[in-house]
C-alpha cells in the first residue's frame, strides 16, 4: 500500500511513486477510481473542427500545423464549418471540438490578410464568430482548443463555448532549449501555459488539460506537472479533466525517429496521475493511440474518459491513428468489466452547476441536456407527456458486487447509509435490472401480488398562493397571464364536489390547494365542516404540512393542537405533498419562501403523535442531484422509524413543460425514465420493511410507464383522481381520470390482480372492473 497525503510536494510524491512497483500503483490507482466512478467511463460524441492549421509554433513533433504553401486556404470558411457541424448532428454528436494552430496572425501575414477579408482581426475573433454560430444553429456544444489565452480572452469566449482547454504537456523548462522538442515555439514555455490555466480558472472556465509524455522528460517531471495542475485545480475548481497522452513518432517531423514510450510507462503515468489528482478527476487517455488489446490495461489503471470520439472526422492531431467504432469501444470497454456512456463537451461534474461554470446564455442548455449526474439524456421520454417508454435494464450479465452488496445488506435489514443510496442511484447496465428485481422481492414479501387503487376526487380548492414555488405551474401569482385564470372555490361548491363524489363510487376525497392570502386556520376548519355535512361517510385526505404550518400560525395555535382541531372536525389523514426534496440546499432554489426540512418533518411528527397517518413524497429530477434524493429516503426512513405513520410513498417526478423555473433555465426537464424506474425500486429497497406500500403515479408516469414500475417494487396505483388539475397546469398530457376498468387493465397488462382499497390499505369487496381499452 503506497501512503501519500494531499499535504505532499512534488518532490516527496516523486520520491515515493518513482521507485513503485507498477503492479501496486495499479491495484491503488484502480480501487481509487471505482470508488467514485462505480466503472462508469465516459467519451464524447464530437466532431474535430480544424479552423486552421496555421500556428506561430514549431513543436518538433507535430503534424498539425503547416505552412501558408502547404494550408490552401488559411481558415475553413463558415460553409465549410457548417458541414461539420451538420455531419456531427446527424451522426447524433454532441460536441463541436475546435482545434486550431496558435495565433497563427502573430507568424504569417498569410493568416493576417485572411482574418481581414473575413473581417477579424485575430484568429480568437474569428473562432468567437464560428463558435456563436454553431449555437444557433445547431444542437452541439462548442469546447475551443485555440492555445494560449489571458483572462480577458476566456471572458471573452465563454459566452461562445461551454468548456475549453489546452495541454499543460510539461513542466520541463529543458524541453524548450535549443534541439528540444519546443524550441521555437513560445506558447510552449511552461511558465506561459500554467499562467494560461490559471487565467481559465478565473474566469470559471470548464477546463481540459494534460501531459503530453514521452519527450525526454523524466517521471519525476511528470510528477511535478501533475501536482502543478492538482494546486491549480484545488484553488480553481475548474479542471475537468486530465489527458494523459502518449508521444507518437510521425514520419516527416523532426522527432519522426524519437523513441515512443511504451505502454507500461503509460500506464505508470496514468496510475502515478490518479494517486496525485484523486478519486475525483476524469483521468483521460486516448483509445486510439495504443493497440485495441490494451483498452482494458488502461482502464485499470485509471481512466475513466476516452475523450473526444468522432464517428465523422479524423483526430487532426493523430491522423495516422483512426478512432475506434463506438459500438467496438463499448464492447471493449464492457469486457473490462466497466460501462461506456457519452457526456457533454462540459463534463458531469461542471454540468452539475451550470450557474458558477456557464455563461447564463448557455446554461439553460446545459442543463436541459443532462440528467441529476451531469450526463446527457439517452431518452426523450419525459414526465408528464405520454411517450412511449423507453427499454432499459435488459442486461443479463451479473450485477457487480458493490451493488450486490448493498442489495444483500437492505435485505436483511440494515440502515442504508447515503453513499449506498447513492451508489444505486448511479446504476447502469446489469445493475439496473438487479435493483429492479430486488425491489420486487421486496415487494412481493411484503405486500403480496395485488395492485392496489383507490377510488378518490381531487378538490383543488384554491389556485391563488402567497409562495412562488418555482416548480408551480398551478398557483397563480405574478405570471397568471401565462397560465390561465385564478380561482377560489367556496364552501358549497367543495361540498357539493365531495357530495358527487361519493355518488361516483369515491371513498376519499383529498383536498389541497394554494396559500391564500385571505385563508387562515378557520378557512381549513371550515372546509371540513362544508365536506362533513355534504358527504358525511367520506375519508378527508386533506392538507400539506404547508397547509397545516399556515393554519396553525394564523391561529396562534401549536402545531399539535391545531392537529388535534382539524382531527375534530373530521381530518382522517394527510398527504404528504410539499416535501419535493427534503434538502435545504435543494428547497432554496425551487421554494425558498416555502417551509424548510425540518418544519416538514415536525408537521408529519406531530400529525403521527395525534393519531393522523400519511403519505410521503418525493419530486425529484430538477435542481437536485442523487445525493439529496438519498437524503430525502433517509429522513423519511428514520421519521417512519420513529413513528411508523407513514401508509405509503409515493415518488412524483418533476413535469416540466410549464413550471417557471424550467422556463427561466434553472431545472433539468424532469428525470430520465431510468432515474424514474430507480427512485421507485430504490424506495423500495432504502424503505423496506418499514414502509409497505410503494405508488405511482399514473398521471405523471403514464399508463405505460406505471406498469413498468409496477413490476419494479411499486403495488399501489394512487387514485383514479377524478378532476387531476396539478400535473395537468404543468404541461401533463395524461388525464384527469383514470377509472377502475382503466386500472384493472393496466394490472391486468403484467399479469397481476387487481383490488380497490381504502385510504388506510383496507381491501373492499371485489367489485371486478371489466378492462377496457387503455394505451400502455
Amino acid at each position: 500500500m503506497i501512503h501519500l497525503r494531499e499535504s505532499m510536494g512534488a518532490d516527496e510524491l516523486a520520491a515515493v511513486l518513482v521507485p513503485a512497483r507498477l503492479e501496486s500503483l495499479i491495484d491503488q490507482s484502480e480501487a481509487l477510481t471505482l470508488q467514485t466512478t462505480g466503472g462508469l467511463v465516459t467519451y464524447s460524441r464530437k466532431i474535430f473542427i480544424p479552423l486552421t492549421r496555421l500556428c506561430r509554433d514549431v513543436c518538433a513533433y507535430c503534424t498539425f500545423a503547416t505552412t501558408p504553401t502547404r494550408a490552401g486556404a488559411a481558415f475553413l470558411s463558415r460553409d465549410e464549418v457548417l458541414a461539420f457541424v451538420r455531419a456531427g448532428e446527424r451522426a447524433g454528436c454532441r460536441e463541436a471540438l475546435f482545434t486550431l494552430g496558435d495565433q497563427p496572425e502573430a507568424r504569417y501575414a498569410f493568416a493576417r490578410s485572411a482574418l481581414q477579408a473575413l473581417g477579424h482581426e485575430t484568429t480568437l475573433g474569428y473562432l468567437r464568430e464560428m463558435a456563436d454560430m454553431v449555437l444557433a444553429e445547431s444542437s452541439l456544444l462548442p469546447h475551443l482548443n485555440p492555445g494560449l489565452m489571458g483572462i480577458e480572452d476566456y471572458r471573452a469566449l465563454r459566452g461562445s463555448a461551454v468548456s475549453m482547454g489546452i495541454m499543460l504537456e510539461s513542466t520541463a523548462e529543458h524541453l524548450c532549449d535549443r534541439g528540444g522538442p519546443h524550441y521555437g515555439s513560445p506558447d510552449k514555455i511552461p511558465a506561459a501555459r500554467l499562467a494560461s490555466i490559471a487565467a481559465a480558472g478565473e474566469a470559471a472556465i470548464p477546463f481540459t488539460t494534460g501531459l503530453l509524455i514521452g519527450l525526454g522528460e523524466t517521471r519525476a517531471e511528470r510528477i511535478h506537472a501533475l501536482v502543478a495542475i492538482r494546486d491549480l485545480h484545488r484553488r480553481y475548481g475548474h479542471i475537468q479533466e486530465v489527458i494523459i497522452q502518449n508521444f507518437r513518432a510521425k514520419p516527416g517531423t523532426r522527432m519522426a525517429h524519437h523513441p515512443e514510450p511504451s505502454l507500461e510507462d503509460h500506464l505508470w503515468t496514468i496510475a502515478a496521475a490518479r494517486l496525485v489528482l484523486g478519486p475525483e478527476m476524469a483521468i483521460q487517455a486516448p483509445p486510439n493511440l495504443h493497440d485495441p488489446a490494451a483498452i482494458g490495461a488502461l482502464l485499470r489503471a485509471g481512466v475513466n474518459d476516452w475523450g473526444g470520439v468522432s464517428p465523422v472526422t479524423p483526430d487532426h492531431v493523430n491522423p495516422e491513428a483512426p478512432w475506434p467504432e463506438i459500438l467496438a469501444l463499448a464492447k471493449a470497454t464492457a469486457a473490462a468489466g466497466r460501462q461506456l456512456h457519452d457526456r457533454l463537451a462540459i463534463g458531469p461534474a461542471h454540468a452539475r452547476d451550470p450557474d458558477r461554470w456557464v455563461d447564463a446564455r448557455l446554461a439553460p442548455r446545459v442543463r436541459r441536456a443532462v440528467d441529476a449526474r451531469g450526463l446527457p439524456r439517452n431518452d426523450d421520454w419525459f414526465a408528464g407527456q405520454g411517450k412511449d417508454v423507453p427499454v432499459i435494464g435488459t442486461s443479463r450479465r451479473r450485477a457487480s458486487p458493490a451493488i450486490e452488496t448493498v442489495i444483500a445488506r437492505a435485505a436483511a435489514g440494515d440502515d442504508l447509509g447515503e453513499a449506498d443510496i447513492v451508489r444505486l442511484f448511479s446504476a447502469r447496465d446489469a445493475d439496473i435490472p438487479a435493483i429492479v428485481s430486488a425491489a420486487d422481492r421486496f415487494r412481493a414479501e411484503i405486500v403480496g401480488e395485488a395492485v392496489t387503487y383507490v377510488v378518490n376526487r381531487n378538490i383543488n380548492y384554491t389556485n391563488i398562493c402567497l409562495h412562488a414555488c418555482g416548480f408551480c405551474a398551478f398557483s397563480k401569482g405574478s405570471t397568471r397571464s401565462e397560465r390561465g385564470p385564478a380561482y377560489r372555490l367556496d364552501f358549497d361548491e367543495i361540498g357539493r364536489r365531495a357530495a358527487e363524489a361519493v355518488a361516483r363510487g369515491a371513498t376519499e376525497v383529498c383536498l389541497q390547494g394554494g396559500i391564500h392570502p385571505d385563508y387562515d386556520g378557520n378557512t381549513y376548519l371550515n372546509v371540513l365542516a362544508a365536506v362533513r355535512a355534504a358527504a358525511p361517510t367520506v375519508h378527508i385526505h386533506a392538507f400539506s404540512p404547508l397547509e397545516i404550518l399556515h393554519g396553525a400560525t394564523t391561529l396562534g395555535r401549536p402545531i399539535e393542537d391545531f392537529l388535534g382541531d382539524l382531527k375534530a372536525a373530521g381530518l382522517a389523514t394527510l398527504p404528504g405533498t410539499a416535501a419535493e426534496v427534503l434538502d435545504d440546499e435543494v428547497r432554496a432554489l425551487i421554494c425558498p419562501d416555502k417551509l424548510d426540512t425540518e418544519q416538514w418533518l415536525d408537521v408529519m411528527r406531530h400529525a403521527h403523535g395525534v393519531g393522523l397517518r400519511s403519505t410521503a413524497t418525493i419530486m425529484f429530477g430538477h435542481a437536485d442531484t442523487y445525493h439529496h434524493w438519498a437524503r430525502h429516503l433517509l429522513r423519511i426512513r428514520a421519521l417512519q422509524a420513529d413513528t411508523g405513520g407513514f401508509t405509503e410513498f409515493v415518488p412524483l417526478p418533476f413535469v416540466h413543460m410549464e413550471a417557471p423555473i424550467w422556463r427561466k433555465g434553472k431545472a433539468r426537464s424532469g428525470p430520465t425514465f431510468r432515474e424514474a424506474l430507480l427512485m421507485h425500486a430504490i424506495a423500495r429497497i432504502a424503505l423496506y420493511p418499514l414502509i409497505p406500500n410503494i405508488q405511482t403515479s399514473w398521471v405523471k408516469m403514464g399508463p405505460a410507464g406505471a406498469a413498468r414500475m409496477l413490476e419494479a417494487g411499486v403495488n399501489d396505483l394512487g387514485g383514479t383522481l377524478m378532476d387531476e388539475s396539478i400535473t395537468r397546469a404543468a404541461g401533463g398530457l395524461n388525464g384527469q381520470e383514470f377509472g377502475p376498468a382503466g386500472m384493472a387493465t393496466l394490472a391486468a397488462s403484467i399479469g397481476r390482480p387487481v383490488r380497490e382499497r381504502t385510504t388506510l390499505y383496507r381491501i373492499l369487496p371485489e367489485k371486478r372492473p371489466a378492462p377496457v381499452g387503455v394505451r400502455l
